[in-house]
């Protein structure tokens, strides 16, 4: 039996208050422009490098000369997520400490009780920004590929009368559906999707998968009956106990659909249709950087 891989250790919270004391912003623009610029300061608007030090005038601005002729004036924070905010920037970095340090996530709730804010509405606000700026990237996926799909809502028969849509099958009753692509030991790609159809799922490993993979492993939902054509496809049937047959199986996708509804079910316990594909992007984060030992460092640089 192989091995289970160690944890990477990520900042603790003794690491973070060393790193970000209270009361010390300039900590964390310092950490801010060192993530974002890493290979010096660039303007946000036309990517010009040769600035202006405006520091004299107040710490961790510069000003452009290319993009205003009388020279446009910004800040580390100009094109984030933190602008124009009211609250200090070590708060959003404590904000987006605990989202990350915990593995299945912390309701804005949570973060109201523990930050003290005064309001729930800001709370909310500063996880989906932060969830928003996790959105990285996509590269296709290639080696062995897992697919699969979920669905995330309540069951139709614990629902009042009045909400039961009366239409048959999972997507029933406002049940939202979420496929997913996993490479073994590698990345996973999720997204919200409006139905299994086949048509839907093909479309979405078309996307993400590389016409290069070596094996494409799904069940036998009739959605993926084609794949075979345009890729090595190979498939298990749960309905008849089957799990595992050599290379093929759905077991690592399945793992992290375990992560992201023990996450829904016990620290979000309902999410909207719309805003669910902003806490898919945050669990794809965290798992797609799970060997990453500077996960919150790659976070801030996408902010």
């Amino acid at each position: 039996m192989a091995k289970r891989p160690k944890p990477v250790p990520q900042m603790t919270t003794a690491q973070f208050e060393a790193r970000f004391p209270a009361g010390d912003d300039a900590a964390c623009l310092a950490y801010l422009v060192a993530r974002r610029w890493p290979e010096g300061v660039k303007c946000p608007r036309c990517g010009n490098a040769d600035l202006y030090d405006a520091s004299s005038y107040k710490p961790f601005h510069w000003q452009c000369r290319e993009c205003d002729e009388n020279g446009y004036r910004f800040s580390a924070i100009a094109g984030t997520i933190f602008e124009n905010t009211k609250k200090p920037l070590r708060d959003w970095f404590r904000v987006a400490h605990f989202m990350l340090s915990s593995k299945k996530g912390m309701s804005a709730l949570q973060i109201q009780r523990m930050m003290g804010f005064g309001s729930y509405e800001t709370a909310h606000s500063m996880c989906h920004k932060i969830r928003a700026a996790l959105i990285a990237p996509e590269e296709k996926l290639g080696g062995i590929v897992e697919v699969d799909e979920t669905f995330i809502g309540g069951k139709a028969k614990n629902k009042h009368w009045s909400k039961r849509d009366g239409k048959p099958g999972p997507t029933a009753s406002g049940k939202i559906a979420v496929v997913g692509a996993v490479r073994r030991k590698g990345n996973v790609i999720a997204r919200v999707i409006a139905n299994v159809q086949r048509s839907t799922l093909e479309s979405f490993v078309n996307e993400t998968v590389s016409d290069k993979v070596s094996l494409i492993c799904t069940d036998q939902w009739t959605g993926y009956k084609d794949l075979g054509f345009t890729f090595p496809h190979g498939t298990v049937d749960h309905a008849k106990k089957q799990y595992v047959v050599g290379a093929v199986h759905t077991q690592t996708i399945e793992g992290f659909w375990s992560i992201f509804k023990r996450g829904i079910m016990g620290s979000f316990h309902k999410v909207s249709r719309k805003y669910l594909p902003l806490y898919v992007a945050e669990f794809q984060f965290r798992y797609n950087n799970r060997r990453n030992p500077d996960m919150f460092g790659s976070a801030i640089a996408g902010c």
